[in-house]
């Protein structure tokens, strides 16, 4: 018996030394049933609070943000948003995009790397790489034979002033119709065979460094080549490096991840959305970074919806509520200098200007760019067309038309000289709503997105465990 009380006391204690052995991880609060650990809050709490952040948080302050986050991550559960095939498809995307890299393991890319370097080698047929250069005089398949013989003349002209002495790469930029390579004084760059015309490759792999060619003709034109330098391929080890820069800058890691799943999927029997579900699920098991990077994904795009549906979209659409709210809140929206609401034309002529002032008159402002677009710039651009608020001293056309001040000369387009303003002055503020739009929008939906808040919190129960709130960053 006493054998027996002391195994029972050993697996006792060594239960409880595993125990204390692994990260404690306490909750910091219940969100409609569901428990946040420390280490997710603390993901999300350190993420947005890193040193460049101009508006740090406390805990506190921002466990009162995560709180209201995660309430509209529940309204967009409940309202079964992660059902949809289109939220699906966007977060699986994203997700992904951090899965399919972590599924290829080193000695796979290694072999990929090694792949690409002998498919290099295989493309050289044992020759060296080539370093040529050229002037090229471009004739076309329907020229003409006065106009072939006119290319002839010309390249003649400029081999003869090379035999004179005169420097390569001067009379490549200065001559050359192959724009692309002339600015760099005729160097094509490193080249390896099938990569140029037959013919002109024919030539350089005949050639020794610094030796020029006789003019050249090829299907597109005539040439003068210059073999500046040629090498065999670099050792693999020195390669290995920017073949991996290479890979990483194409995607070429993740083309390898798809090719994979696409593999394991087929011996699996199963879609590629499953073996990637699967994949996720256990690598984020492994990483607790991966993991909450995920959920962060997940909740990220739920939020967004929930509120496009709910408040952002049904806000901007309520014109007879934004035009109340503007109303109720006018003196916020007081300007500091005079506007100018309404649109800057410069138009081709004065008679344009006049006839585009006369059918702007008196129709709704918000047509002004239709109107301007359909009846005078369908055929060719007859009117420039800027319609918006202008803050005194923003622009000087408008500070001389509407507000008399000028300030030297106003500089004018030569195509487009005539210069008009129709629209009206707003000296202590916007008049209308639609003269503040986006900001007025802005701050009618953050007024019904604390709304939509406040409901939640009545919705939904939320519970704070204070006490494991004050060890965050502190264990």
């Amino acid at each position: 018996m006493k054998r027996i009380t002391s195994f029972l006391a050993l697996i006792v204690y060594l239960s409880s030394t595993t125990i204390q052995a692994q990260e404690y991880d306490p909750f910091v609060m219940r969100i409609n049933g569901k428990n946040v650990t420390r280490s997710e809050f603390e993901y999300n709490y350190n993420k947005n609070n890193t040193e460049g952040v101009i508006d740090k948080k406390t805990v506190m302050e921002y466990a009162d943000l995560f709180i209201n986050y995660k309430l509209k991550v529940e309204a967009a559960l409940d309202a079964k948003l992660d059902t949809l095939s289109s939220y699906q498809q966007e977060f699986r995307t994203y997700r992904d995009q951090q899965i399919r890299p972590l599924l290829v393991s080193p000695e796979a890319e290694e072999a990929e790397v090694q792949k690409y370097y002998q498919q290099m080698l295989d493309q050289l047929e044992g020759k060296q790489l080539l370093q040529p250069a050229h002037i090229f005089v471009h004739v076309t398949q329907q020229a003409t034979p006065e106009q072939q013989a006119a290319a002839k003349a010309r390249i003649d002209s400029i081999y003869a002033v090379l035999q004179g002495g005169a420097d390569f790469s001067q009379v490549a930029t200065q001559s050359s119709d192959d724009h692309s390579t002339a600015q760099r004084g005729g160097i094509i760059g490193w080249i390896g065979p099938k990569q140029l015309l037959s013919e002109i490759e024919d030539k350089l792999y005949t050639m020794e460094v610094g030796e020029m060619s006789e003019p050249l003709l090829s299907t597109v034109g005539w040439h003068v080549l210059k073999l500046m330098d040629k090498k065999p391929l670099e050792p693999y080890d020195t390669l290995a490096p920017r073949i991996r820069q290479f890979f990483e800058q194409r995607g070429m890691k993740d083309k390898i991840a798809s090719t994979l799943v696409e593999d394991m999927a087929a011996s699996a029997g199963c879609t590629v959305d499953e073996i990637m579900d699967k994949e996720a699920e256990r690598l984020a098991a492994e990483d607790d970074e991966l993991r909450y990077l995920i959920q962060e994904y997940h909740d990220g795009l739920l939020l967004y919806e929930i509120c496009q549906r709910n408040v952002w979209e049904p806000a901007a659409k309520d014109t007879a509520a934004l035009e109340l709210f503007f109303k109720l809140n006018k003196k916020a929206y007081a300007y500091e200098k005079p506007h100018y609401s309404g649109a800057l034309l410069q138009a081709t002529s004065p008679a344009v200007l006049k006839e585009v002032m006369k059918t702007l008159k008196g129709t709704d402002e918000s047509l002004w760019a239709g109107i301007v677009k359909s009846t005078f710039n369908k055929d060719s651009v007859q009117v420039r067309f800027e319609r918006r608020n202008f803050e005194q001293g923003e622009n000087a056309m408008v500070d001389s038309l509407a507000f008399g001040i000028k300030k030297g000369k106003t500089r004018l387009s030569q195509k487009y000289p005539a210069v008009g303003l129709i629209g009206r002055k707003l000296k202590k503020g916007p008049q209308y709503w639609t003269d503040a739009s986006a900001q007025v929008i802005s701050d009618y939906q953050a007024l019904k997105e604390q709304e939509f808040v406040n409901e939640l919190r009545r919705r939904y129960r939320v519970v704070l465990y204070k006490e494991n709130l004050d060890t965050v960053n502190k264990h």
